[in-house]
Formats: C-alpha cells, sequence, structure tokens
C-alpha cells in the first residue's frame, strides 16, 4: 500500500478581497518528486504559492495535506514547523538582522529547540560553500543591499539548512544569470532528497534544464489546464501558452 503524498490539496479556491484568483485547484506531489508549475504573468501562480503556505491576505477555501494531515486551519509557523517551505519571489531585506542570526533562529523555530552554535556553523559553512557564497554574508543585514542573485541564493540556504519534506519555489529563476542559475539549481538538487516534495513555479522552461521535473503543470487564469511529463514543458517552450486557452473552464456567472 503506497503512502500518503507528502502534499496534496484539494478543490483549492483562493480569493482577494471577494475576487476569485484560484480556480478549484487539486494535487498530488510525492515525496521525491519535483512538479513545475508553469503559466503566463497574471495567471495566479504566485498567489496560490502564497496561500498554500497560510499567507493572511488570501481567503483559501479547499483542503491541504502535508504527509496525510491537514494544515488548512494551521498557522503559516505552524505549516513551515510541519515541514513547509516557500522561497519567495521577492525576498525581503531585513536590516538590523544578520544573516546568521536569521538563520540559527529560524532553524531553532523549525525544530522546537535551539540549535548547538557549533553544530549550526558548521551546517551553514557546508551551505555556504554549495551555493558559492562568501563567509563574509553571514554577518551582513538579511537581503539588504543583496543583488536579486544573492537573494535567490540565500532562500535557497534556506531551503537546505531547513530541510522541508515540501518546497514551494516561487519563481526561484526569476532575475538569475546564466551562471547564478546553475548554481541555485545545485542547490535545490542538493536539497530535493527521496523524502522532498517540491513544487516549482516558474515562466520559462531554462530552469528545467538543470532540474527535471517528473511532471510539469500548466496554469492559466487560476486553473491548471494541463499534465504532463517534462516533455511538456519543451512543449510550451516552443509554442507559448495561447494554444492551451480553449481548455479553460468557463466562470461561473461569465
Amino acid at each position: 500500500m503506497s503512502s500518503a503524498p507528502v502534499f496534496s490539496c484539494r478543490n483549492v479556491h483562493v480569493y482577494v478581497a471577494d475576487k476569485e484568483i484560484v480556480r478549484g485547484v487539486s494535487l498530488d506531489v510525492q515525496a521525491g518528486e519535483k512538479h513545475a508549475l508553469m503559466g503566463p504573468n497574471g495567471s495566479g501562480k504566485s498567489t496560490l504559492a502564497a496561500a498554500l503556505m497560510g499567507h493572511p491576505s488570501y481567503r483559501l477555501e479547499g483542503e491541504i495535506f502535508l504527509n496525510g494531515v491537514s494544515v488548512s486551519d494551521m498557522s503559516p509557523d505552524e505549516r513551515a514547523r510541519r515541514g513547509m517551505f516557500l522561497s519567495f519571489q521577492y525576498p525581503v531585506a531585513v536590516p538590523g538582522v544578520s544573516v546568521a542570526n536569521f538563520l540559527r533562529a529560524a532553524l531553532s523555530a523549525c525544530r522546537g529547540e535551539d540549535v548547538p552554535v557549533r553544530e549550526f556553523r558548521q551546517l551553514l559553512a557546508d551551505a555556504f560553500s554549495v551555493l558559492d557564497m562568501p563567509k563574509a554574508f553571514m554577518g551582513r543585514y538579511l537581503n539588504d543591499g543583496f543583488s536579486g542573485g544573492e537573494k535567490k541564493r540565500l532562500e535557497i540556504l534556506q531551503m537546505m539548512l531547513l530541510q522541508p519534506t515540501f518546497a514551494l519555489l516561487d519563481e526561484t529563476d526569476s532575475g538569475l544569470d546564466i551562471d547564478a542559475l546553475k548554481v541555485v539549481s545545485d542547490g535545490i538538487n542538493r536539497a530535493s532528497g527521496k523524502d522532498v516534495g517540491v513544487l516549482l513555479v516558474t515562466h520559462y522552461q531554462r530552469i528545467l534544464n538543470y532540474i527535471r521535473p517528473d511532471r510539469v503543470h500548466v496554469f492559466m487564469k487560476g486553473q491548471i489546464v494541463r499534465s504532463g511529463g517534462p516533455e511538456l514543458a519543451t512543449e510550451l517552450e516552443e509554442r507559448g501558452y495561447d494554444w492551451l486557452e480553449p481548455e479553460l473552464e468557463p466562470v461561473a456567472g461569465g
């Protein structure tokens, strides 16, 4: 008998005020699987990712499960402690809080106990090495004055330290040059072991040259309109999204 998916959602609808942005999404991600959610600008991909993590600006209807347990009524920090992780499209700067202090606090919160200093320093040094980041960044304020690529590397460094069971990666490839894309992709691959499920939100096929997805889902106007294997991403790169417009379900009352 197969075990429960590391992540699943059923008939998820997301609203901003009274406007429906996401319209009935259901998805299963098994341990060890990488799924890509691809779609044009404004389709609601980032809204879905934030709402799944419990962002208070969005009202979510439907059910969300992590390792078979409903997390629909849990706060974002409770979801994080249970193994959910969200990498932001636009990471915010936090002047006055060093990278090292932030990461140790986050890791301690997820573990539910303080992380010994010696262990933390070794974990941090290893992650910095993988992501080719200067160790001087440990003392800098979180994302303050960081380039777009540096911010994205730091997001994946958090993933490596926190070791989630399910990671939502919201347009991690945006703003990255080709060298940074390779490094960040390598970090994602290293952090995504056989026990981890990944949902990678992206516009473009290029990151999928380095992170090969098991499944690709096309997301348009708040719906998953088609799912397939990695070959679907190549087809999207060649044909764009317009050819899938006929597969959209009509908006109720429209």
